[in-house]
């Protein structure tokens, strides 16, 4: 769908860190947090949980596809999937490979899953989520499920979307602005420089 406009654009992390520096203050619709509000706690989270660097940045940049293509306000009141994980993985694969990118992709799949695996998550979700859920494909099956445990990537996913869930407290940013987009600059970097490294050692 966005893969033609992802493709003209010159995508580095400074225009990543320049999305939320510009539209980080634009609110979910029928949620307490900001975009940035969102990014910084499910990076937090994912930090406190012990994750490894690139599924921390995973964490801060998992709904980037919604900032990216600039929609206002919430494509769900529109009846509309924006398939901003699809968005954000292709982003985000080029810079700082599959282990940002697949977590970040999946990380939808991974809330229909939970909704089919455990019977009081669905019970927890917000409401713009109920209402993507059922844009999304909804609820998975059996088959679909059993074929989602077999993603390399799986278990990041699953624990990305709890964050991510976890990730809507009104009013919760313990540093500034400032620190956060310091701390998410470092984290790119840190993230970018050993993706390189991998494929200078493959090849």
């Amino acid at each position: 769908m966005f893969s033609g406009y992802i493709a003209r654009m010159h995508v580095t992390p400074k225009s990543l860190l320049a999305v939320y520096q510009t539209q980080g203050h634009r609110m979910y619709d029928g949620e307490p947090v900001t975009q940035l509000e969102h990014a910084w706690q499910c990076g937090f989270l994912a930090e406190k949980s012990g994750a490894h660097s690139a599924l921390q940045l995973a964490s801060w940049l998992h709904d980037v596809g919604h900032l990216w293509v600039n929609a206002e306000g919430s494509p769900t009141l529109r009846g509309e999937n924006d398939a901003h994980e699809a968005v954000a993985a292709r982003l985000l694969m080029p810079l700082f490979g599959p282990a940002v990118s697949e977590p970040v992709r999946l990380h939808v799949a991974a809330k229909r899953y939970l909704v089919s695996t455990r019977p009081t998550y669905g019970k927890k979700l917000s409401s713009d989520s109920v209402r993507s859920l059922a844009l999304q494909g909804g609820p998975m099956s059996e088959e679909e499920c059993a074929q989602f445990e077999l993603e390399p990537y799986f278990s990041d996913a699953v624990k990305l979307r709890v964050w991510d869930d976890l990730a809507k407290n009104a009013s919760w940013f313990e540093i500034s602005r400032d620190e956060a987009f310091e701390q998410l600059s470092s984290l790119m970097d840190a993230v970018a420089s050993q993706n390189a490294s991998l494929i200078e050692q493959r090849t």
